[in-house]
């Protein structure tokens, strides 16, 4: 999906438990301070549907896929009025956390159908910047919250979508930080590496003389 806009789509990806909640908070409060007009989204957009998703993946990953896809298509006018009033939206998640967690888990020719309906229903990502943590670490940071499978089952599941958003982040050039930096760390790195439209001065009152 195309769309004629004026602001950059920024998404923070990762595994749970990396930190994209807080670092996104951050980050728009960082480039609303540098003047920017900032909007802030995170998927899925409506919580009924990725609800579906997540329960209708944990038995297959393809329908769970689709619900997803559905989400996102809805959400997609929202998306794009945002972009067009914004300099910068930023994301937590996308497309790319469909093909990392529900992709992974299918066989290869279902893997690129999936791939072709995500950008078919949607907006890419202008710049992606993927949080790796080991799959280790995320549970150990995620504790008891939100693991509805078991511990191991968690870290065999983390351990094969990590190893995709990583394949991922090489084939699109993503942006990788070590998610286990100091979050001011990681906000300037990736603060550092946007190249973002300056604000317009505001023009001051001329004062006539008298």
């Amino acid at each position: 999906m195309t769309t004629r806009r004026r602001g950059t789509f920024l998404v923070l990806e990762g595994i749970d438990g990396v930190g994209k909640s807080t670092l996104l908070r951050s980050l728009a409060r960082a480039l609303q301070r540098r003047g920017l007009s900032v909007a802030v989204r995170r998927e899925p957009a409506d919580p009924r549907l990725g609800a579906l998703a997540q329960s209708a993946a944990a038995e297959d990953p393809w329908t769970g896929a689709v619900y997803f896809t559905v989400d996102r298509h809805l959400a997609a006018p929202d998306l794009e009025r945002d972009l067009l009033r914004h300099d910068v939206v930023l994301q937590d998640r996308s497309f790319y956390s469909t093909l990392a967690y529900q992709g992974s888990a299918l066989p290869p020719r279902d893997r690129r159908r999936l791939a072709e309906l995500q950008r078919s229903a949607t907006v890419t990502p202008d710049r992606v910047v993927l949080l790796d943590l080991s799959p280790a670490e995320a549970v150990r940071r995620l504790g008891g919250r939100a693991l509805q499978r078991g511990p191991l089952e968690r870290l065999r599941t983390l351990r094969r979508v990590a190893r995709a958003y990583r394949a991922l982040a090489r084939s699109n050039r993503w942006q990788v930080l070590d998610a286990r930096a100091p979050p001011s760390h990681l906000l300037r790195q990736v603060l550092d590496g946007l190249d973002l439209p300056t604000p317009p001065r505001r023009r001051r009152p001329v004062r006539r003389r008298r």
